[in-house]
């Protein structure tokens, strides 16, 4: 590819095709972000049509080039592209835009519409994904290119805004891709300087190139709006080896609209009909047909999609003859896109712990290790405390400048770019990746964790020093309400295991889950290990709560449920209360959410039925239980920030211990 070759009256035609198939479907639907399609367009139609590489065809297609649109309410510029380069979107689907059960949502949805790579729309996050996926393309050619074929050449390119840009999970990330030198990423910058209160200049005043040259980036300011300088951008970008890239292209926001450009007002709201109409005559639009496309358009993009295939053709040529002379990678890739477990896998790691005793975090580190032998696409890391949340894989080696080969993540102390890049690297296709930290900084991820849930992804969180038992680190590093905000995402599985079976059959669910991401919830403290009447089985795990120790008549006229550490509590409790004569069952429920999802003949057989007194403790805020036992049931819980002193001393101050439990339990039956 030449810069000779570049036909700019084409690219103009695409460009403006991508324009109003965007201003048409805001229109129509009366709701939508013109602004950046209309802005955007030029560079967009370069970007697709002289470097992405994709087959609209096979759309999963390993080989292909990764986009990510961050901006993502500029969504309607993505369908446009998705519609014109021959993916399962309808013309028709662009007229149903923000529409119930539409393919073109307001914002880009990963599973909804083909082509899509990620959700995007709170601003930053597709950022963040991009550098994970980058990431996960350079762990890939590590471990699979050979001097005779590279199946892993592919490259991430992201559209990124000024709103992107000003959150600070886009520092944090691009700090990380800077350091690990991703020469696989590029970033164009839409610079249009609008924000939504007014010219950035209100809020945004640094020098973003020098920003991300201190961050390690090859850096180019163009003019958005020349293709000249736009393909020779796009082309020095792509051949960066050492750093990834950013591109600032100074656009005009609206570009075209004659009373609304480099206007607040075309960020997110339709241009109106008078305005569509002087904004076509204005770029030498047709005004009569909305939805209009040049059947020159049309006929480039059929062309060019034969180019795409045959490159996609080409590679599987390469590919199947890299895998007849490496049967050995063969066997391994199949295993890593197919996300496989061993079908014993919850009985290995049951028995790499069992009997164990120890703080749930150690005994997780224990498990990791044998997951990891395990299942070789297993990889990940902490924000700085893989000492204390036991998350280091032995003997792997660490993803560094330029190294990829390892399975040891250091995302440093960025809690919130660490998500997104586990996003990212979850979404590539191959890896099931993991992250770590504190439980109470859960909080920093939350947009991250919300986004995997939303999208089905597999992702894994270890989250450690769950509770008050954290000790003299005080409230701020003891979680309260984290727990109870975690459970409440939908499509969030959150355990928290009371002893080392629990634990490791917490690893199996969170490794085979595929639909979602899984928050393991772990101790800082010891636990020992439960005297359980009946063997734990993963049938009866998977189903959320199980009955620990049965009342002596197995029929209980209170029933104890508890999670985590609270369990051994609640045991002790139940022996204090059987001496006063009460029969009293104890329910370990790691799983709250997949408890609830069981049918009500199996809850009632755990909790008993409407008769049976109920007793929650958890160490914890109490706003996600009465659902499960009932408003009338009694919360041995923390609803109040903790305190710094020691753990035992912080037991006794907050009732947590025997004692205060079975006293507590005694008075409110005394008082029915």
């Amino acid at each position: 590819m030449s810069a000779n070759d570049l036909d700019k009256d084409r690219l103009r035609l695409i460009a403006n095709t991508l324009r109003f198939l965007a201003v048409d479907a805001i229109q129509k639907a009366n709701s939508g972000h013109p602004g950046l399609p209309l802005g955007a367009a030029d560079y967009a139609a370069v970007l697709w049509t002289r470097y992405l590489h994709f087959d609209p065809e096979e759309p999963k297609w390993p080989g292909r080039d990764r986009f990510v649109l961050s901006a993502g309410h500029g969504s309607m510029l993505l369908y446009a592209l998705l519609h014109l380069s021959g993916f399962d979107v309808t013309l028709e689907d662009l007229k149903q835009f923000r529409q119930l059960h539409s393919k073109t949502p307001g914002h880009p949805e990963y599973g909804l519409t083909p082509g899509v790579e990620t959700t995007t729309g709170p601003l930053g996050q597709g950022f963040g994904n991009a550098v994970g996926m980058a990431i996960a393309a350079k762990m890939m050619a590590a471990r699979f290119n050979r001097p005779d074929f590279s199946p892993v050449t592919h490259r991430v390119f992201a559209i990124v805004s000024d709103g992107d840009l000003m959150e600070g999970v886009s520092s944090e990330t691009a700090s990380i891709a800077g350091n690990l030198k991703l020469g696989n990423l590029t970033c164009i910058y839409d610079n249009n300087h609008i924000t939504i209160e007014g010219k950035t200049a209100l809020t945004f005043s640094e020098d973003v190139g020098e920003r991300f040259r201190a961050y390690g980036w090859y850096v180019q300011k163009i003019d958005g709006h020349d293709f000249d300088e736009i393909d020779q951008a796009l082309r020095t970008a792509t051949a960066q080896e050492e750093a990834p890239s950013l591109i600032l292209a100074r656009t005009h926001i609206g570009f075209g609209s004659p009373n609304k450009q480099d206007t607040p007002g075309v960020h997110g709201a339709p241009l109106g009909e008078e305005e569509v109409r002087l904004t076509k005559a204005n770029l030498g639009w047709p005004l009569e047909t909305a939805f209009y496309i040049p059947e020159e358009v049309r006929l480039y993009f059929k062309n060019r999609r034969s180019v795409l295939k045959q490159v996609r053709q080409n590679w599987q040529s390469g590919f199947h003859g890299w895998l007849a002379a490496h049967s050995d990678l063969a066997v391994q890739w199949d295993t890593f896109f197919g996300k496989a477990a061993p079908p014993d896998l919850a009985e290995q790691l049951v028995q790499a712990v069992r009997g164990g005793e120890g703080a749930t975090r150690a005994l997780s580190g224990r498990v990791l290790q044998k997951a990891a032998g395990l299942i070789s696409n297993l990889i990940g890391g902490s924000a700085d405390l893989e000492p204390s949340t036991k998350t280091g894989i032995k003997n792997a080696g660490s993803i560094g400048p330029g190294v990829f080969s390892g399975r040891n993540f250091h995302f440093g102390i960025r809690e919130h770019g660490m998500g997104s890049i586990l996003n990212g690297i979850s979404l590539y296709g191959s890896w099931i990746p993991y992250g770590s930290t504190f439980l109470v900084f859960s909080d920093y991820m939350r947009p991250a964790i919300r986004l995997a849930a939303l999208m089905g992804i597999q992702v894994i969180y270890v989250f450690t020093h769950d509770s008050f038992f954290v000790g003299e680190d005080g409230p701020t590093h003891q979680p309260v309400e984290q727990v109870a905000a975690l459970r409440v995402i939908p499509n969030v599985q959150v355990i928290r295991p009371a002893d080392a079976e629990e634990t490791a059959l917490a690893w199996a669910f969170a490794l085979k889950r595929k639909d979602g991401p899984t928050a393991l919830i772990l101790t800082r403290q010891s636990v020992p290990v439960l005297q359980r009447q009946q063997a734990l089985t993963w049938n009866q795990f998977s189903k959320g709560a199980t009955i620990v120790s049965e009342a002596a008549d197995g029929h209980p006229e209170v029933v104890l449920v508890a999670t985590g550490s609270e369990v051994h509590l609640a045991i002790e409790a139940k022996a204090r209360l059987e001496e006063k004569g009460f029969q009293v069952r104890v329910v370990s429920m790691p799983a709250d959410r997949l408890f609830l999802s069981q049918p009500a003949a199996y809850q009632e057989s755990v909790l008993g039925d409407e008769r049976t007194r109920r007793v929650v403790i958890e160490a914890g805020v109490s706003s996600t239980w009465a659902e499960i036992v009932g408003k009338d049931a009694l919360f041995i819980t923390l609803d109040r920030f903790g305190a710094s002193a020691p753990a035992k001393d912080l037991a006794a101050y907050f009732g947590f211990t025997a004692e205060a439990v079975t006293q507590k339990i005694l008075k409110w039956l005394d008082s029915a």
